[in-house]
């Protein structure tokens, strides 16, 4: 069914039913929200990895202390 994928042609339907859809006045504030959502979300990922600091593997979260953990 999907031996080749998507063809350029495909695309070209998608954005015109987009188009279609949204309308022309629409799509550039979409655009603009999607974009900035993109941002946060990468500067998110990068709090995230500097969070864990250099040395930690990917994957590893510092773990809490407990209070069994205290002596």
């Amino acid at each position: 069914m999907l031996r080749n994928g998507l063809e350029p042609w495909h695309l070209l339907i998608v954005a015109i039913v987009v188009i279609v859809l949204f309308g022309s006045k629409k799509l550039p504030d979409t655009a603009r929200s999607l974009g900035r959502s993109m941002r946060i979300l990468k500067s998110e990922a990068r709090a995230l990895k500097e969070e864990n600091g250099p040395g930690a593997a990917p994957g590893e979260h510092p773990r809490p202390a407990t209070p069994a953990d205290t002596p």
